[in-house]
């Protein structure tokens, strides 16, 4: 079956439906439409007929219903125009779903724009830009709308007579009545944005509408949602709106309380937790007009906001903000694509700062705004590493001891203040590794060879993997059946800590059971890295800080550094922070100077040197092995000098292909780096198919490779266009075996 480009292709004996008596529309007969579908060879819009009587409904932006390939299937309008490029006979456009025009010209550009430079579809894009339609919500607000829009005009009536002129709220201005024109909203006093040297400045430039843009390491404390809802005031001053992206639930309910207060019932906060016809109302409210300040989650970074002037994106480095459904946008680069388009100010940061927003700085697209460091002095808790010369001095069993006498008398101290203290454990559960009691060998599933643990107190080891239960395990090494903790989880850490401190209340958050808040009481918090409930705390323990810094992960150190960040942060700055981790790890010592900027700068020369993004782009290419090596054959061949190196095939898991890790316990061999120029054995540009083992017959069943394409940062785009194409031949060939296409992965081994 071939599908052309008037879409009106169909499968053999499908019988056309369309009247013979229809006629087209007057003027702009065509609708040019993005239809639903993500097969990459159909990645372009198609021309259909607009009849008479969907003339007026049939605008760009509208959802629609077209017959493609015998079937009818969702669309929006892109365009209508006069004439077509295509010579064949056109189909006639099914129906209109709605008249509401839900795809705006600004987030059609951008959706297409994310879909180029994540060699994905527009389809998918779309499928992440516009929520599903709730027609009764749709409905009952436009009904809303249209009493609210006579209600006005009957008082403007009244009040300036059969001649006045007064503008009405649905003039199709795009501002709100929250917002008004510019000047109807005054510029905001600083406030604390005065801490920084460049904060003033920064507020000023978004209240005049520049479109300034800012590296933001803001200062620990409870004070950043404030800061955050101030910057939305001063865009509001110019007339303008802003986007503001957070990675969770948490984090929006504070900055929302900040923009209740602040700008009030300007500003609508979309989160997954509201329900689809909530959230679809709150919405449409942003698409009309009704409100310039939108703050939500990952999927809130495509949010329609009228006459957009500052885009927020806070945490950026947290890994909430990639998107896992394809094509895997990350939010910081998709607030970075709409700030440059719409001419907006931009205020990316947190506690940390990652090595893509030192590389944005390095770039001269940002301007780095933090704090001078006698305020950092002022306002962040004193940390200490637990086993540093001094403490060794004291405690010689400090580097060995999961819990060494600094950290027992921290807590003491932080309980004997009158408040909560927070104890950051890495894992959660009760001892997630055993060994052997004698030999120390790692006690492993008789079954399938998976990790054994023991989930509770008194409770039989069972396989982390399986499940299968091993109460009679013996040591297959020294036949001994005692085992003994490896890594010890937040609850064997909670009940280690009750005994330490009788009558002392224990909390603990993480998993599925996040604690939102703690009183501000004497009390111990055990909570896993993300999960610490909000409080001033008086103290905090970073325990078993190697389990995050051991990570087999490129961002490890990075990552590392900002749970560590954001943990403390919560920290009074009388109080006090105890990591337990090497002092001399430069990440450990970022976290005692409280100096992120200078760790992310360092990172990203380590990366320039090693040649890993953010230096260049890389895209990962992972599926079954022959699915691999067929796309990378398809690849369009590279220009002379375009610097392209494929690196593998490597062979993973299942769940390492997920996750981006290598699968533990396999050979996981890496081809060398072959420059796309150069052939490889036996001219194969580079693809070296690997067996696990060592073996050279047949793969194994269910096996799944990756490989890992790099180039340097301004051959991104044409990457990304490559491997676009290569899907393209696949797909019309309609070649079997799923390949995942990933450009900038969060993981890459």
């Amino acid at each position: 079956m071939a599908e052309t480009q008037n879409g009106g292709g169909r499968a053999r004996g499908a019988r056309r439906k369309d009247p013979p008596t229809l006629r087209p529309a007057p003027e702009a007969p065509i609708a040019r439409v993005a239809v639903d579908i993500p097969l990459a060879h159909l990645d372009r819009p198609f021309d259909y007929l607009v009849p008479e009587r969907l003339a007026a409904d049939a605008m760009p932006g509208v959802r629609v219903r077209v017959r493609f390939a015998g079937q009818l299937t969702d669309g929006f309008i892109l365009a209508r125009a006069e004439a077509s490029e295509h010579g064949g006979r056109l189909s006639w456009l099914d129906r209109v779903v709605s008249p509401e025009r839900v795809l705006t010209p600004e987030i059609a550009w951008l959706a297409r724009a994310v879909a180029d430079r994540y060699a994905g579809t527009l389809a998918d894009v779309l499928r992440l830009a516009v929520p599903p339609r709730h027609a009764a919500t749709e409905a009952a607000q436009a009904a809303q709308a249209a009493q609210a829009m006579h209600s006005t005009r009957l008082v403007q009536a009244a009040e300036t007579g059969p001649a006045g002129h007064a503008a009405s709220p649905g003039d199709g201005s795009g501002q709100s009545a929250a917002a008004g024109p510019p000047g109807s909203v005054a510029a905001p006093d600083p406030g604390s944005w005065r801490r920084y040297p460049a904060g003033e400045s920064f507020l000023a430039a978004v209240a005049q509408g520049r479109p300034v843009r800012a590296a933001w390491t803001a200062l620990p404390g409870d004070t950043w949602p404030e800061e955050i809802a101030l910057a939305s005031l001063a865009s509001l001053s110019a007339g303008r709106g802003t986007l503001i992206v957070v990675p969770d639930a948490r984090d929006l309910g504070r900055v929302g309380a900040a923009l209740d207060t602040t700008v009030g019932s300007a500003h609508v906060s979309l989160t997954a937790e509201l329900g689809p016809a909530e959230r679809y109302r709150r919405w449409l409210s942003a698409l009309r007009g009704e409100v310039m300040v939108v703050a939500g989650t990952r999927a809130a970074m495509f949010a329609p906001v009228a006459n957009l002037g500052l885009v927020v994106l806070w945490d950026e480095g947290d890994d909430l903000h990639a998107e896992p459904r394809a094509p895997y946008p990350n939010a910081r680069e998709v607030l970075a694509l709409r700030a440059h388009q719409a001419k907006a100010a931009a205020l990316i940061g947190g506690f940390a700062r990652t090595a893509e927003l030192a590389q944005l700085v390095e770039s001269g697209w940002a301007r780095s705004l933090e704090p001078q460091r006698a305020t950092i002095r002022a306002t962040a808790p004193v940390v200490r590493a637990a086993a540093d010369e001094f403490e060794l001095a004291r405690d010689a069993a400090a580097t060995t001891a999961r819990l060494p006498s600094l950290a027992l008398r921290t807590v003491r101290a932080g309980l004997a203040a009158g408040g909560p203290v927070l104890v950051q454990v890495p894992r959660r559960g009760y001892l997630v590794a055993i060994a052997c009691g004698r030999c120390r060998a790692r006690a492993r599933c008789t079954r399938c060879g998976g990790p054994l643990q023991v989930a509770a107190a008194e409770e039989t080891p069972g396989c982390g993997w399986c499940g299968a239960l091993a109460g009679d395990w013996k040591c297959p090494q020294c036949d001994f059946g005692k085992v003994r903790a490896i890594t010890i989880g937040a609850a064997r850490t909670a009940e280690e800590l009750g005994r330490a401190f009788p009558g002392v209340n224990v909390r603990t958050s993480g998993g599925a059971a996040v604690l939102a808040a703690v009183p501000d009481e004497p009390a111990l918090v055990i909570a896993t890295p993300g999960g610490e409930p909000l409080a001033r705390y008086a103290a905090a323990l970073l325990l078993d800080g190697w389990a995050l810094l051991a990570r087999p992960s490129l961002r490890s150190d990075e990552e590392a550094l900002r749970r560590w960040m954001n943990a403390a942060a919560l920290v009074r700055a009388d109080g006090a922070v105890i990591i337990h981790a090497d002092a001399a790890h430069p990440a450990v010592q970022a976290l005692i100077r409280w100096d992120a900027t200078t760790f992310s700068e360092r990172t990203l020369a380590d990366r320039i040197a090693l040649s890993f993004p953010p230096a260049v782009r890389m895209a990962a290419v992972t599926g079954e092995p022959d699915a691999v090596a067929s796309l990378l054959a398809a690849l369009p061949p590279p220009p002379p000098g375009a610097g392209l190196d494929i690196l593998g095939p490597v062979s993973v898991s299942e769940d390492a292909a997920q996750a981006g890790r290598p699968q533990p316990g396999r050979r996981e061999a890496r081809g060398p780096a072959v420059s796309a120029g150069s052939p490889g054995e036996g001219g194969d540009r580079g693809v070296f198919p690997l067996v696990a083992g060592g073996q050279q017959g047949g793969r194994p069943p269910g096996e799944v490779q990756r490989a890992l394409l790099r180039v340097p940062r301004a051959e991104g785009l044409a990457l990304a266009r490559a491997l676009h194409a290569a899907q393209a031949a696949r797909s019309a060939r309609k070649e079997g075996g799923g390949v995942r296409v990933q450009l900038d992965p969060a993981e890459l081994i």
